[in-house]
């Protein structure tokens, strides 16, 4: 853009009326005041300067340097295959297969003529046509599938992208916009068809520890791809991906792009609710004993089948299971079996069991609830506190400055380098001693050890105080059972039950908010799949109480 030379062109702006003009890279005028491009160009001498307008693939981007910013034109979907890649090799250091691909090799930031090989190769500015050609083989566990690219050709000086102000104001009708949160969907769905160790809860607690790109994922841009304006809206993220969220932006990719079912979800995958009981049971500090009543419960049910556990895009009612969250659940629902959870039965159990321990400290320790309860409280309060101090200090401002235009730059990156300098100066007056770097990830957040004097383990502890025996098989001492929900809302609402935890005892409340945290999901969404499990476990009392309300109607009727 040259304003010199645009000095010939005398006309008023048809918007605002000023007399202010300069020119695009195509040579036509634009507004200086009112950014108002019109249909008048000036006749560009060098032509070798103007770019192709054939785009061959999504990560080339036109190596032709604007004049004022001396920055590659580079298109939205070109930004979403660097989050993706980013993210990718992310999971690849989590110890994720090397079959997770967004890239044949890694892209030279200095030459993007690589052919890219997506791991979703998702359709920027918005999906438009999958790769129904070449469908997946499920049992040959092949890369997951890939959809083709469009791209939009129009320039724009309102933002540092070429389509950026065409993307911002794009809508979705009847197509899937990319946004940076399906980012994470996109990176869930390649785990899944991977049948992979982590599950979207670890996903999620990975992107808050900061070791999946996601919150200022753009500053990893090449420093070529400028990025100011409406790029600013597109890929600045303001808030902490939620679960429910993701969770629906996976079956909505998944739905609108057709794709096939996914690999078979078996006993011996790490995805199966046996397998995830097992690992939460021993996060939570509860006794191995209890797996094998998980593993019951799950029978019983039929949560278990493959074909309630695969993802099926195709199918009718196209849902997957929520892994994570369905086995917490049938450990919640083992506890109520176990403990009633009413604020006093699990009492008068903690009682007799203690009375046994004491008397007997050479034998096996039964578990004891309250015990338990008291170690589980107290680390609880302790991880909430620190989850809490490190969000309120998390800093959601890039150290890479973003800035709504070009003209801004300057003043932007002064203010930028000054807070840095405060920011410096008042942590050296505040606290003098060195910052702690990021912690290496895990896939427990609790950690627990027999050696651990403060905090006992329950692991190895016996249930034979909460278990009698009939004949040869065990059953549980306590006969009473109450329903988490008695009435499920109707079909055409958009909830299955509500929770108010008034309504609970404050023993299953301190379990709901116990499993919440830990996966970083709402009470109320937990509390949800648990009556979901009770409606499957216990059948024959939901078809009563479904009678007793056709009876009460028909009477009234009458």
């Amino acid at each position: 853009m040259d304003l010199d030379e645009a000095k010939e062109f005398k006309e008023r702006c048809t918007q605002c009326a000023a007399v202010s003009w300069g020119l695009t890279d195509e040579g036509k005028y634009y507004c200086t005041s009112c950014h108002n491009v019109t249909e008048r160009s000036k006749e560009v001498v060098n032509t070798g300067a103007i770019p192709n307008t054939k785009i061959q693939a999504i990560n080339r981007g036109l190596k032709r340097k604007r004049k004022l910013e001396k920055g590659w034109d580079w298109y939205v979907c070109e930004g979403f295959q660097h989050i993706l890649y980013q993210q990718a090799e992310a999971l690849k250091t989590l110890g994720v297969g090397p079959e997770l691909k967004v890239l044949e090799d890694n892209p030279s930031h200095s030459d993007w003529d690589s052919e890219p090989e997506l791991l979703s190769d998702f359709s920027c500015p918005s999906f438009v046509e999958s790769g129904a050609e070449s469908q997946p083989d499920v049992h040959t566990q092949k890369p997951f599938p890939i959809i083709k690219a469009s791209q939009s050709e129009t320039a724009s000086i309102c933002s540092g992208s070429v389509d950026g102000v065409e993307y911002s104001l794009r809508k979705e009708k009847g197509i899937v916009k990319m946004t940076v949160p399906r980012t994470l969907a996109f990176c869930c769905l390649a785990l899944l068809w991977q049948r992979e160790t982590i599950t979207l809860s670890d996903l999620l607690r990975f992107v808050e520890e900061d070791h999946i790109p996601y919150i200022n994922a753009f500053q990893h841009f090449p420093e070529e791809m400028k990025l100011y304006g409406r790029d600013k809206g597109i890929f600045a993220i303001e808030s902490w991906p939620n679960y429910e969220d993701i969770y629906k932006k996976m079956i909505e990719i998944a739905t609108f792009l057709d794709l096939p079912r996914f690999p078979d979800i078996t006993e011996d995958c790490y995805l199966h609710p046996n397998m995830l009981c097992l690992k939460y049971l021993m996060e939570v500090n509860l006794p191995d004993e209890m797996h094998n009543l998980t593993c019951q419960v799950v029978k019983m049910t039929g949560i278990g089948e493959v074909d309630f556990l695969t993802f099926d895009p195709i199918a009718k009612m196209a849902k997957t299971a929520k892994y994570d969250v369905q086995a917490v659940a049938v450990i919640v629902v083992v506890l109520k079996l176990l403990f009633l959870l009413d604020d006093n039965l699990e009492w008068s159990l903690s009682n007799i069991a203690e009375k046994y321990n004491e008397k007997n400290k050479e034998d096996k320790p039964w578990f004891d609830f309250r015990k338990w309860y008291q170690v589980m409280k107290k680390s609880l309060d302790e991880k909430k506190q620190k989850w809490e101090e490190t969000r309120a200090k998390y800093l959601w401002k890039s150290e890479k400055p973003l800035y709504h235009s070009s003209i801004d730059k300057s003043v932007v990156c002064k203010r930028r380098e000054m807070v840095v300098n405060l920011q410096k100066q008042f942590s050296t007056l505040v606290d003098s001693t060195p910052t702690i770097g990021k912690k290496s990830p895990s896939s427990f957040q609790f950690n627990w050890t027999e050696e651990d004097p403060d905090r006992t383990c329950f692991h190895g502890h016996s249930l034979q105080g909460v278990l009698t025996k009939k004949g040869q098989s065990l059953t549980t001492k306590n006969s009473l059972y109450w329903l988490s929900t008695q009435k499920f809302c109707r079909s055409y609402c958009k909830h299955v039950t509500t929770y108010e935890e008034s309504n609970f005892s404050l023993s299953y409340q301190f379990i709901i908010n116990l499993f919440s945290f830990l996966l970083r999901i709402k009470t109320s969404f937990l509390h949800e799949e648990v009556s979901l499990i009770e409606k499957r476990l216990f059948k024959t009392k939901y078809s009563k109480t479904k009678k007793k309300s056709s009876r009460s109607r028909k009477v009234r009727k009458y």
